[in-house]
């Protein structure tokens, strides 16, 4: 039965499309987190290693948030390696980086998740839906925040 949630029906494709973008880039940025988390070194480690499972333990749930929002609006969500590579403007990282490179990388992606979930906007206030609205707004304070703690780590 499909759902009648008075959103349009090209509004809500729409929106969907949005949110997988969102999806696919806030996995890849939770994998490369996680990975980071595994694997840096240097004399900043404790602080790194915490702060990522921190940054890696808040994706987590978000992507679960970003999932269910697409199955609230009666679609499949993404869910493959496939899908995501296809859908994510985030790529991935070759090999290990040095602990300040990972600081940078990461930051660069919270940036894009940011760019991703403001460009998902127009699609969702267009169709008049509120909770991926604020489902958005909550992604972007997260991700620019998270930015700007990575950026300020960057100072020398």
């Amino acid at each position: 039965m499909a759902a009648d949630l008075g959103i349009k029906e090209k509004d809500r494709l729409k929106i969907v499309e949005s949110l997988s973008k969102l999806l696919a880039d806030s996995y890849t940025l939770y994998l490369k987190t996680h990975n980071f988390h595994w694997n840096v070194t240097g004399p900043m480690f404790q602080t790194l290693h915490l702060m990522f499972q921190t940054q890696y333990t808040e994706l987590w749930t978000s992507i679960d948030l970003i999932a269910e929002r697409i199955r609230s609006l009666d679609a499949p969500a993404p869910g493959t390696y496939a899908q995501f590579s296809k859908l994510a403007s985030i790529r991935e990282t070759v090999g290990v980086p040095k602990a300040h490179d990972m600081i940078k990388i990461l930051l660069e992606g919270h940036e894009a998740v940011t760019r991703t979930a403001r460009k998902a906007f127009p699609a969702a206030e267009k169709g008049g839906d509120q909770p991926t609205m604020d489902l958005l707004t909550q992604r972007m304070e997260v991700h620019e925040k998270t930015a700007w703690m990575l950026r300020a780590l960057l100072e020398k």
